[in-house]
């Protein structure tokens, strides 16, 4: 079993908004977590404000409408798009800047996962032009951090909500050769040589022996050869930094962290892929149709990400904690500042599924380059 030193700043705040357990029914652990979010939201703000936070769009792709809004919206489309984003956070720490890359996918390994691979192998047409059809490809993770002017060795941390479809081993590094990635002979440098990787321990047992309900999603042969040295594994819910936490929210896997930003100016933000869209976390207010009749019939208060539905109550309790701590976003109040690490995203072939609200790409505060 891995097990890791984590750095002196990270402490544990799993007290602050326990993460449910079997003993605790879903609808006492619902009435918990809105007792208990405000007054983790007031706390988490007087932890301190980051320097800044960037999202930006990595590549907008196909995902199934059912997933995506569940049974909430009565389009016939089989698909949506949503984009897949990278976060940038930076704060000072001991006299210097410290930059954690939220959700750095390596997304031409990840259609490489099992359902990705099925669905494109079903189209007549090559690989090649079925994702130039039906991706958007914006740009790479270094691609996008030396557009901000960070280089990859200044990157300390890098963090994903979860592990759905993520092959790290570019990110991370291999201790043996592979030579589907060009390294027959060597292992795998890692991308980003001083930083190391933030995983919740529950999510990386998972993701290296899945399920077969899980294993869809999952690519865990390309976990058993990764330089697990450059891993920090986390037990539940830590401060890392002020104003920037990792939350346990499980439910769309059980690994599942949010992360939670204080914003300069903006106040406090959450991120996930629990839900898809702004709207996912005030139904009542969506103008896709169907969404707000489904959420009003219903008396649903989120409209979940459901492509895993084994943790569904669990889900949906933590989304519901990311709607109460994050702050509303302004000028729209009515939704909050819950930013999607996948977002939904208008599209040609899609036409009428388009977003109530999108945040899109966002640059808040001022990024420290080298």
């Amino acid at each position: 079993m891995t097990t890791t030193t984590l750095p002196s700043t990270f402490t544990s705040i799993d007290d602050r908004l326990p993460f449910p357990t079997l003993d605790e029914t879903p609808a006492a652990a619902l009435r918990r977590v809105k007792a208990q979010a405000p007054e983790f939201k007031e706390w988490f703000r007087g932890t301190g404000v980051l320097d800044a936070v960037v999202t930006r769009g990595l590549v907008t792709l196909p995902y199934p409408r059912q997933f995506a809004l569940w049974e909430a919206s009565t389009s016939k489309l089989p698909y949506v798009w949503m984009t897949n984003q990278m976060f940038v956070l930076q704060w000072q720490e001991d006299g210097r800047t410290k930059t954690l890359v939220a959700e750095p996918s390596d997304y031409e390994l990840g259609t490489d996962t099992p359902y990705l691979r099925h669905a494109i192998d079903r189209l007549p047409l090559s690989q090649e032009k079925a994702l130039d059809l039906l991706f958007v490809r914006h740009a790479t993770v270094t691609e996008h951090l030396a557009r901000l002017g960070i280089s990859p060795e200044q990157v300390d941390y890098l963090v994903f909500d979860h592990l759905h479809t993520q092959d790290i081993r570019r990110l991370v590094g291999t201790t043996t050769p592979q030579p589907d990635l060009g390294y027959p002979d060597s292992p795998v440098p890692a991308t980003f040589p001083n930083a190391k990787m933030i995983v919740q321990r529950v999510e990386l047992e998972h993701v290296k022996d899945a399920h077969p309900f899980q294993q869809r999603f999952h690519q865990p042969w390309t976990y058993a050869d990764i330089d697990e040295s450059r891993l920090l594994v986390v037990d539940g819910s830590v401060l890392v930094a002020p104003g920037l936490a990792l939350l346990r929210t499980p439910g769309h896997t059980l690994g599942n962290h949010t992360i939670v930003m204080n914003a300069p100016g903006r106040g406090v933000m959450t991120s996930s892929e629990n839900g898809v869209a702004v709207e996912c976390y005030s139904p009542r207010y969506s103008k896709i149709a169907g969404v707000a009749d489904f959420a009003k019939r219903w008396g649903y208060e989120v409209i979940l990400n459901f492509n895993t539905p084994e943790y569904a109550s669990w889900q949906y309790n933590s989304m519901v904690a990311e709607a109460l701590i994050a702050d509303p976003i302004p000028g729209a109040e009515h939704f909050k500042q819950v930013v999607p690490s996948s977002e939904l995203a208008q599209h040609r072939l899609a036409p009428r599924i388009k977003p109530t609200y999108r945040h899109g790409e966002l640059t808040i505060g001022q990024v420290k380059t080298a």
